[in-house]
């Protein structure tokens, strides 16, 4: 099935049911296929063809959903992008992907003019909201309000395969370099039919979302939510715990998908303040929650089933932990998902027996096709399998499986941190401090946080006294999406080093 029939599936089963529900927006299937049918129409009358990328750079929204499947419906290729993201890196993306189209806040195109102008592949730009004119610019500007009025829906789109690319979704490696993920429709297909599976949705579910649609393990509620025929509530963000929590209630949500920062926070309030009856599942995923989390939050909701999970952007889902063993079983992160296999193997290619530490490796078919542009990294992530065009994804992540199969995560394989659920390379930040005239070294590293995952500490070696800590945040904030910005900043007369001169992060931990 291709993606963008998972929403027209809906809109057939349920036309009249409430689909999405974002700020003032309540959309019924039939009026969101319609809109993503009005934007689809825009994008051909463009000369959008199969295959072509349109990057989405907005806050959680409707106009984000429905400029997702109007993509998908035109036949292209949709990129979302943290609404924090910083000009360079928006740059990077735009010409890795050829991007030909983009849509933004005002603001945000105010923002990115030297990135869109200086893109060669961009034929528009469509501006989320509101009436401002842009005439420094280059590329037709377009008001997402007027593509919905003046445009007629465009109907089932035919001239694409299963094995087309739906969506790239970027994520940073050790190199700092963002890596787009390349996802087919059939991947998306296999993987939220294998997931809703072990999470038992049926169309009676309403799902809250707090989560960016940037990162994967937002992006695939809608998916999902859509495929099952759902409500989806779509929150901005985690950042009024409070709010959301009573948003359940006014919803009736059932169903509650989290990172462990999310978590972390609603340990520390009191939930039987809040009537959280109507849940039926929370689900976790982007790093383990620590066994003693796990204790209180089923303690906490008795009557709530945990789901536990564990995955990776190049194929968003390897293991899940079914909530019967959960608390049987502290510290595991599961099994393969329903259609997966996964195994550990050791530095030489062996494959390991239970009751070993390896490198876990998954074989299924929501291994992705690899990274854009990158195929020396490609070939080290992703290797051939047993039968032609099957891949096999090299997780880097070193595990323990027990007896009876369960994986436990040991540790990552190299140094990328995970911070609220994302990726961060150290590198990148690095990158960034160095542009300080006064920083004469630089390293950072994670610290565990129970809250953060990895909280970021950036140690700092200065020519001059007088910069504070307070510049260094400040200059961050300059270059950095917010959840890149570290946590701490401490100054150093120097930094451990390697004989070849090489700042040794690992040693300044030790150290620490």
């Amino acid at each position: 099935m291709f993606v963008h029939e998972f929403l027209e599936r809906a809109a057939e089963r349920f036309p009249k049911k409430i689909a999405l529900v974002s700020g003032n927006h309540r959309l019924t299937y039939e009026d969101l296929d319609d809109q993503a049918g009005r934007f689809a129409r825009f994008l051909e009358k463009q000369g959008l063809q199969r295959g072509a990328r349109v990057v989405i750079c907005l806050p959680n929204s409707a106009e984000t959903v429905i400029s997702l499947f109007g993509t998908l419906k035109a036949g292209g290729v949709f990129v979302i992008v943290h609404h924090t993201i910083k000009g360079e890196k928006l740059k990077y993306i735009l010409d890795d992907c050829g991007a030909s189209a983009i849509v933004a806040t005002p603001d945000q195109i105010r923002e990115f003019h030297d990135s869109i102008i200086g893109s060669g592949t961009l034929r528009c730009v469509v501006a989320s909201q509101g009436s401002q004119d842009f005439p420094y610019l280059q590329v037709p500007i377009e008001q997402f309000e007027r593509i919905l009025s003046e445009n007629t829906p465009l109907g089932k789109t035919e001239k694409i395969s299963e094995n087309d690319l739906a969506c790239l979704v970027y994520t940073s490696g050790s190199t700092g370099e963002p890596k787009g993920v390349m996802e087919t429709h059939a991947c998306i297909d296999f993987v939220t039919s294998s997931i809703i599976t072990y999470l038992e949705n049926t169309a009676d579910e309403i799902v809250l979302n707090c989560l960016p649609l940037s990162f994967d393990y937002g992006l695939y509620q809608p998916l999902m939510v859509f495929k099952f025929g759902g409500t989806l509530i779509l929150e901005r963000s985690f950042m009024f715990p409070s709010t959301v929590l009573k948003k359940i209630k006014a919803e009736n949500v059932t169903g509650f998908p989290g990172v462990p920062t999310m978590f972390s926070l609603l340990l520390q309030m009191d939930l039987s303040k809040y009537d959280l009856s109507s849940l039926r599942y929370v689900s976790n995923t982007a790093a383990s929650l620590p066994p003693s989390h796990i204790e209180r939050l089923a303690a906490s909701l008795p009557h709530v089933q945990i789901y536990s999970m564990y995955g990776q952007t190049e194929c968003k889902r390897i293991l899940y932990m079914p909530p019967r063993d959960l608390l049987r079983r502290p510290g595991s992160v599961g099994i393969p998902i329903p259609g997966t296999e996964a195994w550990l193997q050791d530095s030489e290619g062996n494959r390991l027996p239970p009751g070993n530490k390896g490198q876990l490796i998954v074989r299924g078919r929501h291994v992705m096709k690899g990274y854009m542009n990158k195929p020396k990294e490609t070939a080290r992530t992703f290797h051939p399998g047993r039968f032609p065009e099957e891949g096999v994804l090299f997780t880097g992540d070193l595990f323990y499986q027990d007896a009876d199969g369960f994986f436990y995560f040991l540790s990552r394989m190299d140094d990328v941190l995970k911070v609220r659920g994302e990726k961060v390379p150290p590198k990148e930040i690095e990158t960034v401090l160095y542009r300080l005239p006064a920083v004469t070294e630089a390293a950072v590293v994670g610290v565990p946080d129970p809250v953060e995952g990895d909280a970021i500490k950036a140690f700092i070696v200065s020519k001059d006294p007088a910069l504070s800590v307070e510049d260094v945040l400040a200059h961050c904030k300059k270059y950095l999406e917010n959840y890149m910005i570290p946590k701490y900043v401490e100054f150093r007369g120097s930094l451990p080093k390697s004989p070849a001169g090489k700042i040794v992060a690992r040693d300044i931990i030790h150290e620490n």
